[in-house]
């Protein structure tokens, strides 16, 4: 998706790289909220069975399953769908169509290829956060996390800046996947401290 929402692609289908990313904003919240709810109401149904701390422990346990499958610890790996986006959708729709869509997609964490366990904890804090405000908050938060990543690509003029990105975002892909584990690793490290006081 960095490579496909740029100003220089958007400039090359007629179409302006501000809308385009306003609306791919907004798809990301409003993808992240519609998933947070749902995952929130279920909580509803579970919240009454469990306190805070048991609440605060499984995060805990599911962080350190998380931390796990990213370190591929025991052979284990992180079980993700393959699906990518329609990029048919550059073509056959206007900007801020498929900018729209394709944030929310991505906004639902679970729509397309799921690359780090932090997707599956959100999830999880949206059931055990114990209500639907809560739930939309946390939303609100993965979705925009996901979706500021798209300015990470806002300078991207010509041809050649853009293979210079894909080239240093390769390069700094281990870098990326290590500063994942740190955050999964803090929050679970906060869970632990939080159900063990």
């Amino acid at each position: 998706m960095l490579s496909s929402i740029t100003p220089f692609g958007e400039r090359s289908r007629n179409s302006r790289w501000g809308l385009t990313v306003a609306f791919y904003l907004v798809g990301n919240v409003v993808g992240g909220i519609a998933i947070a709810c749902a995952f929130g109401a279920i909580g509803l149904l579970v919240d009454p069975l469990i306190g805070d701390t048991t609440a605060i422990g499984i995060l805990a346990v599911a962080g350190i399953v998380g931390v796990a499958l990213e370190l591929h610890l025991f052979g284990l790996r992180l079980p993700s769908y393959h699906r990518q986006v329609n990029e048919v959708w550059l073509t056959a729709f206007r900007g801020w169509v498929y900018g729209l869509g394709f944030g929310f997609q991505l906004g639902l964490g679970i729509a397309t290829i799921v690359t780090t366990a932090a997707t599956y904890l959100f999830m999880l804090a949206a059931v055990l956060v114990g209500s639907l405000t809560g739930a939309a908050i946390i939303g609100v938060v993965f979705g925009l996390a996901r979706g500021l990543c798209i300015f990470a690509a806002a300078h991207i003029q010509t041809p050649e800046q853009l293979r210079t990105f894909h080239l240093h975002l390769n390069e700094r892909a281990r870098i990326i996947h290590r500063l994942t584990i740190a955050a999964v690793s803090v929050v679970t490290g906060a869970a632990v401290v939080t159900a063990l006081a």
